[in-house]
């Protein structure tokens, strides 16, 4: 049986991942649904197999050419989509990974349409998602990302 992303028959297991350089975050701006056209941390869904941490850098590799070194769990949160007539659409568990640069370059690739550092400065021109903007926010003022999950 081939699993969706759209319409799941049980929530999907994502990460994503916070990569800072200086006062600026790596942002992609997605390619495909959910979240077309909008600028989030770069990630994806975890494969059958891999580990968590494997799957965040697999994810970064993949949609930035950028190669990380992993390091804590700063965020765990979900996302719940209805379609118009209340329907699950898409449901993922993610969890955010911060993370440090090792190797690469950074180039746009896989279902990323691009891959920009940006600073608060920037995304204030850009359509972050609000999560992103937040998480942000708190490591770029320096603060460890502490937060409950948003049930």
């Amino acid at each position: 049986m081939i699993e969706t992303t759209r319409y799941p028959a049980r929530p999907r297991v994502a990460v994503g991942v916070l990569v800072r350089q200086e006062q600026q975050v790596l942002l992609v701006r997605r390619g495909k649904a959910p979240a077309k056209g909008v600028w989030t941390l770069p990630g994806g869904s975890v494969e059958l197999g891999e580990s968590l941490k494997q799957a965040a850098a697999r994810e970064i590799r993949e949609e930035t050419g950028l190669e990380v070194g992993i390091d804590e769990v700063i965020y765990v949160f979900e996302t719940i989509q209805r379609d118009d007539h209340e329907r699950i659409e898409y449901h993922y568990v993610i969890i955010d990974f911060l993370a440090h640069v090792i190797g690469g370059q950074l180039q746009a690739a896989d279902d990323s349409e691009d891959a920009v550092w940006a600073s608060l400065a920037d995304m204030d021109n850009l359509t972050v998602h609000p999560v992103t903007y937040r998480l942000a926010f708190e490591m770029l003022q320096g603060r460890r990302a502490a937060f409950s999950l948003d049930l």
